[in-house]
């Protein structure tokens, strides 16, 4: 009798043992996460205490963005289409403001209910339909970081070729399929160590990288500009004397066309940039955004025109890429410039990689797996996946055809930014309640499916005549009319106003009135509420207790 007692205790501390799964499971699974809204720290609501970025943050973040190897070379793809140096300037400066504009109004939604943009699409795209819009954006998170990479991995090589020369004379042992050399592989390698801890940096704290980034980028753009024009002075070039070549309609459509790239470029910022924005004082701290992007994009631009045509006296060849240009440098003195010059554009380099790319896409994965993934682990997932899964040197080298069609994503971004835009402006009246986007019955789910029909249509009213005149620039073998290229030139243009423009008018027809609420429901650092009016204690860091405000007066 005692041995069936004995059996059985064995057999009942067996069962409750924790079997090897749900060990691995409870070590992964974050401490902050509420399973009922699917959330977690850092997806719910910025707390005040983390609300640390001010009018001179924004400020310094947008100059240290543009301030990169790549703003340098903005005017080489204009120019090489028959621009001058001087339209080229405007076509740049008028593309930023217009992009500017699309920030800021995209912003507001952040800094004002400290959500990010994964949140924030729920609102118009229906809690489940959002996610494909999440998973499109961190598709081009992932793919950009990888490029940018690359590019942080030429910073690297260009500061070890200033203090060894001797490392232009190391031998390449991999081999020519590889797509790669040993010195660039190895630059890679160290720019993938040095970046990597940089994730672990809370974003409320990255305003300080972006502080140092704006003060000491300018400088070097300065300096480079300033040693090409001592050496070669102000004499005439090529570059300076370039007449744009083009007159009528073929220069109206080719400056729409240089237009619509460079708005691209900044596309997807105008989706995600609740994502900073929620960090915000206040809702009018980002506004200046839409004079210093222009005014610094023009800077930058200049300052690589200038360099590009000293580069042709002094070297006998147009270097657009400032890296390749401080290469040259190859006296004592010269060397000392170029490895400052390289080191302060790999800090810009790692800003813009992580700001830009890392943060939006650890955003949308902690908002696909809030149970496992916050942004930091988010940020490592994507820096592995963009670095070495998508192997970004074989990409520039063997597939120009997918980098067309990146650069091109902009056909769907432009509506997704058309319907943000149009429901909390013009459909929502900017009235939220904020914690209904944490609910997947909530009002915000719209029908059974967690769609919102009317996004959805404008969605693909917004994209889908475009993509004749995209086509093409995939495929060159392929022709379509004249009509649907100059539609792809207005691409930016027409996706965001007739996604916009058709959601308001299928949203005043056939309105979704569960949606539509009295007054604003804002977040509070201490409040919140459980949709069933019963409330719950998170008990995180800088988290929330047990109850919630309307307009900081009435319950909810």
């Amino acid at each position: 009798m005692s041995s069936e007692k004995n059996s059985q205790a064995d057999s009942s501390a067996e069962l409750a043992r924790p079997s090897i799964w749900s060990k691995i499971n409870s070590r992964l699974e974050l401490s902050s996460v509420d399973a009922i809204r699917r959330s977690n720290a850092d997806l719910d609501p910025v707390p005040p205490n983390r609300r640390t970025w001010r009018t001179h943050n924004f400020v310094m973040y947008w100059i240290s963005d543009n301030f990169s190897p790549s703003g340098f070379r903005n005017a080489a793809s204009l120019m090489l289409i028959g621009l001058s140096w001087r339209d080229s300037l405007v076509c740049i400066t008028i593309a930023q403001f217009i992009i500017g504009c699309v920030i800021v109004l995209n912003g507001v939604v952040g800094s004002r209910y400290h959500i990010n943009f994964s949140v924030q699409s729920r609102a118009s795209f229906g809690y489940y339909f959002s996610y494909l819009m999440i998973v499109m954006r961190m598709i081009v998170g992932i793919f950009w970081y990888g490029i940018q990479a690359y590019t942080g991995a030429e910073c690297v090589r260009s500061i070890i070729y200033a203090i060894w020369p001797s490392f232009h004379n190391v031998a390449n042992t991999l081999p020519a399929s590889a797509n790669i050399d040993t010195q660039m592989m190895t630059a890679y390698i160290i720019y993938f160590i040095i970046i990597l801890p940089m994730h672990f940096i809370p974003m409320q704290h990255l305003k300080w990288l972006f502080t140092i980034k704006s003060i000491t980028t300018p400088i070097v753009g300065f300096a480079i500009m300033g040693g090409v024009i001592h050496k070669v002075g102000v004499s005439s070039t090529s570059l300076w004397t370039q007449k744009t070549t083009l007159h009528g309609s073929k220069l109206a459509w080719t400056f729409l066309s240089g237009l619509y790239a460079n708005i691209g470029t900044w596309s997807t910022l105008a989706v995600n940039v609740p994502d900073f924005t929620r960090f915000a004082v206040n809702d009018k701290s980002a506004f200046i955004t839409a004079l210093v992007l222009p005014a610094t994009g023009c800077l930058i631009t200049f300052f690589g025109v200038v360099a590009a045509a000293g580069s042709n006296i002094l070297y006998g060849q147009v270097l657009w890429d400032p890296l390749l240009l401080i290469d040259n440098w190859t006296s004592p003195g010269g060397r000392a410039a170029a490895f400052f010059c390289a080191f302060f554009f790999l800090i810009s380099q790692i800003g813009v990689n992580i700001a830009a790319n890392s943060i939006s896409a650890a955003n949308d994965l902690n908002c696909l797996f809030p149970r496992y993934i916050n942004i930091r682990r988010g940020q490592i997932i994507v820096a592995f996946i963009g670095s070495w899964a998508l192997t970004p040197w074989n990409i520039l080298t063997g597939a120009p055809a997918f980098i067309s069609f990146m650069s091109g994503y902009s056909v769907w971004l432009g509506p997704i930014a058309g319907v943000l835009l149009s429901d909390f402006y013009l459909v929502h009246k900017q009235k939220y309640d904020v914690w209904e986007l944490y609910n997947k019955h909530g009002i915000y789910r719209y029908n059974k499916f967690g769609t919102n029909w009317r996004a959805f249509a404008a969605f693909f009213i917004g994209w889908v005549p475009l993509l004749p005149g995209f086509i093409p620039t995939v495929n060159s073998a392929i022709t379509v009319s004249a009509g649907a290229t100059h539609l792809y030139y207005l691409g930016y243009f027409y996706g965001v106003g007739a996604a916009a423009s058709s959601y308001y008018v299928l949203c005043r027809f056939w309105p979704a009135m569960e949606t539509m609420i009295d007054r604003p429901v804002y977040p509070d650092a201490d409040l919140i509420q459980a949709h069933n009016g019963q409330y719950m204690e998170e008990g995180i860091d800088g988290g929330f207790g047990d109850a919630i405000v309307v307009d900081n007066e009435e319950k909810h």
